[in-house]
Parts: C-alpha cells; sequence; structure tokens
C-alpha cells in the first residue's frame, strides 16, 4: 500500500467520523435548532460556542502536538502520554475551579447576567473534552482511526438524543401528565439544554477513552515536560490565533453591529446559521489535519518527503476546490436546512468555503516548521493572521454586519497560507505545483461566478437553475480532467500500489 493511500485512507476514516458526526448534527440538529430556536435565541448558542473553542485551546495548550512530537518513536510514547496527560489534568482542574467560582462575574461581562449556569456547564464541557485531547491524540498517533471515529460518532449521538429527551421527549411528557418531568424540563431556559445535552456527551466520551489513561504509566518526567512545553510555547500562539481568526468575529459582531443588542445577537444567529453550511469544507479540512499532522510525522525521515508533501498539498486543493463548486452550485437546496428566520445570512458562505479552503491550505503548507522545529516562525505568522481578523472585524462589522467576519476569515487564511508557503521555500523547500492549484481555485471561482451572471441574466425556474448548475459542475469537472489527465494516471497507479 503507497504512502498517498494509506493517508487517503486514514483520511477517509477520520473523516468518516468527523463527517458522520456533523452530518448527524448538519441533517438533524442545525435544521431542528435553527427552526425551533429565533435569531437571537441561536445567536447565543453560537456565541457561547465561539467562546469555548477559544478557552479549549488553552486548556490543552497544545500538548497534543507535543505529544506527536515527543511521543512519534514507540519507545517514547509511554512516558511522553503520561506526561502530557498529567500536565492537562493538573492545570484542568486549576482553570475549571476558577471558572466554577466566577461564574456570575463571568457570565455578566458576557451579557447574560441572569445564567450563570452557563458559564458552570461550559466549564465542565471544556474540561471533559481537553483531558480527551491527548487519549485522542495517542488513538491518532497509533494509527486507530477506526476506534478515533466510533467514540467521535458516539459522542454526537448522545448529544442528540439528549437534546431531543430535554426540548421534546420531557414537555411530552409533561403534557401527558408525568409531573416528575418537570425536574428535568424548565420552558424558560431552554437555550440551556443545548448546552446540557453536550456537557453529557463531552462526559460520555471521556469515560469511553478512560482505559487509555487507566492503564498510562502514570510517570511524570519534568524534564521532558519542560521540552515539551518550550515545543508548544509558540503553538499556543498559533492555535489561540487559529482560534481567534476563526471566532472572534462572533463577539465582535455581537458588540459592533449597532446600538441594539438584541440586534448584534441576531446578526450571530444569522452568520452562525450560514456558517453551518460551510460544515463540509471545514470537515473535509479538519478530517485532513487530523490524518495529515501524525503521517508528516512519521515520514519525515523519508528522502522523497518533499516529493509526497507537494502531492498531498495538490490533491487537497483538488478536492476543497471541487467541495466549494459543489456546495455553491446547490444552494438553492442546501438552504432549507436553515429555518426560514435563519436564511438570511446565507451571501457570507461563498466567504467562508473558500476561507476553509485556504485554512486548509495553510496546513500544509505551514508542515515545514513543525518538522524543522521553528514553531516561533508559525507564532509570528498566526499573529500577524490575528492582527489582520481583528482589524478587519473592527473595521467592517459597522458597514456589513455578518458579512464582515467572512471577508475577515477570507483575507486572513490567504495570508496565512501565502506566508506559510512563501517563508517555507526559505528554510524547508516543498516544491507544491502552485501553478496548477491556483488553476483549481481560479476555475472553482469562475464556475460559481458564471452560475451567478446567469442566474441574473435569465432568472430560470427552480428545477432549470439546478439543471443549469449540474452543466456548469460538469464543465468544471471537465476542466479538472483535461488539465490533469497526465497526473491523474500517475495518481491512480500509486494507488494501486
Amino acid at each position: 500500500m503507497s504512502l498517498l493511500k494509506k493517508l487517503a485512507g486514514e483520511t477517509a476514516i477520520y473523516g468518516t467520523s468527523s463527517i458522520l458526526s456533523r452530518l448527524l448534527h448538519f441533517v438533524i440538529l442545525t435544521p431542528f435548532l435553527t427552526y425551533y430556536f429565533t435569531k437571537q435565541e441561536y445567536g447565543v448558542v453560537t456565541d457561547l460556542y465561539a467562546w469555548a473553542a477559544l478557552l479549549l485551546v488553552i486548556y490543552t495548550y497544545r500538548m497534543e502536538t507535543a505529544f506527536f512530537r515527543f511521543g512519534s518513536k514507540e519507545s517514547d510514547m509511554e512516558r511522553s502520554f503520561s506526561t502530557a496527560a498529567i500536565s492537562l489534568l493538573a492545570s484542568t482542574a486549576v482553570l475549571t475551579v476558577l471558572f466554577l467560582i466566577f461564574a456570575p462575574e463571568i457570565a455578566r461581562w458576557l451579557h447574560y447576567p441572569d445564567r450563570p449556569e452557563y458559564v458552570r456547564w461550559f466549564a465542565l464541557i471544556i474540561a471533559f473534552d481537553a483531558l480527551a485531547a491527548i487519549p485522542f491524540a495517542r488513538l491518532r498517533l497509533e494509527n486507530r482511526p477506526i476506534r478515533f471515529a466510533v467514540i467521535k460518532t458516539l459522542n454526537i449521538l448522545v448529544n442528540i438524543f439528549f437534546i431531543f429527551f430535554f426540548l421534546k421527549i420531557c414537555p411530552w411528557l409533561l403534557e401527558q401528565g408525568y409531573e416528575w418531568a418537570g425536574w428535568l424540563y424548565n420552558p424558560e431556559r431552554e437555550i440551556g439544554y443545548v448546552f446540557l445535552s453536550n456537557l453529557l456527551a463531552s462526559g460520555s466520551v471521556l469515560l469511553f477513552l478512560a482505559p487509555l489513561l487507566l492503564k498510562a504509566q502514570w510517570i511524570f518526567e519534568a524534564g521532558l515536560w519542560k521540552r515539551m512545553l518550550r515545543y508548544a510555547a509558540p503553538l499556543i500562539v498559533v492555535g489561540v490565533a487559529g482560534i481567534v481568526n476563526q471566532f472572534v468575529g462572533i463577539p465582535l459582531l455581537k458588540e459592533l453591529a449597532s446600538d441594539d443588542m438584541d440586534y448584534n445577537i441576531a446578526q450571530v444567529g444569522l452568520y452562525g446559521a450560514a456558517a453551518k453550511l460551510a460544515v463540509l469544507m471545514n470537515l473535509f479540512t479538519q478530517a485532513f489535519n487530523y490524518a495529515a499532522e501524525p503521517f508528516f510525522f512519521r515520514n519525515a525521515a523519508r528522502e522523497d518527503k518533499s516529493t509526497l508533501y507537494a502531492q498531498v498539498g495538490q490533491g487537497f486543493t483538488l478536492v476543497g476546490c471541487l467541495a466549494f463548486v459543489g456546495i455553491m452550485l446547490y444552494m438553492d437546496v442546501i438552504q432549507y436546512y436553515l429555518g426560514a428566520d435563519l436564511r438570511g445570512g446565507l451571501a457570507v458562505v461563498p466567504f467562508l468555503l473558500m476561507a476553509y479552503l485556504f485554512l486548509g491550505l495553510y496546513y500544509n503548507f505551514s508542515i515545514w516548521y513543525k518538522l524543522a522545529d521553528r514553531t516561533i516562525i508559525g507564532g509570528y505568522i498566526a499573529t500577524a493572521g490575528s492582527v489582520i481578523t481583528i482589524g478587519l472585524n473592527v473595521w467592517l462589522i459597522p458597514r456589513y454586519g455578518y458579512l464582515a467576519p467572512g471577508l475577515a476569515a477570507l483575507a486572513c487564511y490567504s495570508f496565512m497560507a501565502a506566508a506559510s508557503y512563501l517563508t517555507g521555500q526559505r528554510y524547508y523547500p516543498i516544491h507544491y505545483p502552485v501553478g496548477r492549484m491556483a488553476l483549481y481555485v481560479l476555475g472553482a471561482i469562475a464556475a460559481y461566478g458564471l452560475s451567478l451572471l446567469l442566474q441574473k441574466s435569465y432568472t430560470p425556474g427552480f428545477v432549470a437553475g439546478l439543471a443549469l448548475n449540474t452543466v456548469l459542475l460538469l464543465g468544471y469537472l471537465s476542466f479538472l480532467a483535461v488539465l490533469e489527465r497526465q497526473g491523474l494516471r500517475r495518481l491512480v497507479r500509486q494507488l494501486r500500489k
């Protein structure tokens, strides 16, 4: 089995878990929640999950990547795993206690003064997720993607079950006269049940991963821990900057869109719902990163690594462009997964899709500084990206509302991909076929732009519009086939090895 075929297989399995869990969320929870809640209510959900994403990076301080670096050899795995796990256990306990104590003050700062329980629930959700980070990393490093996929899928299934239990089954039980259901359900606090369900799901995941923690040697090596922290420190900056780049638009949108907080939270809801439609590109990027990061480390000593990494980058770009074209050309159908009250933000979707594509390219191009132990350069690039993101959001939000975070994300990730590529060519040259990769992207944008132009000029009906976009999709596929006829033959031959 060729290395590319192995990477493709692992990406498919990681992708299956991510795609299946997100697909379940997309097909079941997204329409349910966007039909069930108003724009303002959905805005609260979006806002708090943005803060949770940032805090999770702080809780884990990139120890999972440090574990990849120092535990990649089988002889070093146990001591690296135990040291990282003990470090996270201690820091998570301290941070969680602080959040529980200061929950009322934090809730007031977030503009939810009468809901301190939201802060407490999220403190526990993040704690459980942080403690699960190193066991999940071990499954990836040990090439156990199936177990990884099963546990990830169980997480979303448990989450879905409890959301429907609290929001549908409990009200029905009350209507049928089962008074005990009133102990579990309060109709005035329905948003909170989304968070409580997540808490129960995250706790279940930690239970499934407990055997990995229980069989650890529980040896803490201070010297190794210091080396891991030194390696991870710049990556913390990268991780925080990455979350800032992805989510800072949400709290800024809540604060800057206007002087009306209800309107602002509604804008957050529109943006959050539209971002759900860009989830397929994000899923592909995430699945690729799950598989690629340990793959790159395992093959860093190969003589042909430069060629191998270049082929991976080219393949990612091709598939990502296909995802962009497929989603945007069939948006007339996909939009119905959102409630009618939350379809007003669809204009931001193409910007988010393209932003996630460039984020994936950044993952490809940035691997060099992890392999070369020059993670400080990654910190500089990510910090510059955050400056771009924050600056553009502050400037654009008062003018363009929910569109601004999408525009800022695209500008940020484009810069980061370009900066990682250019610095990599100087310090760790990998000869990516950037010309062909650029043609993939330009062709995808052209196909979507032509669709917009034709739809505006001829205003076809629903069915005729879908037929037209199908022709454009086939045209883009033909363009790729002509462009890559020789490369596709070589790729097929490699995958058959």
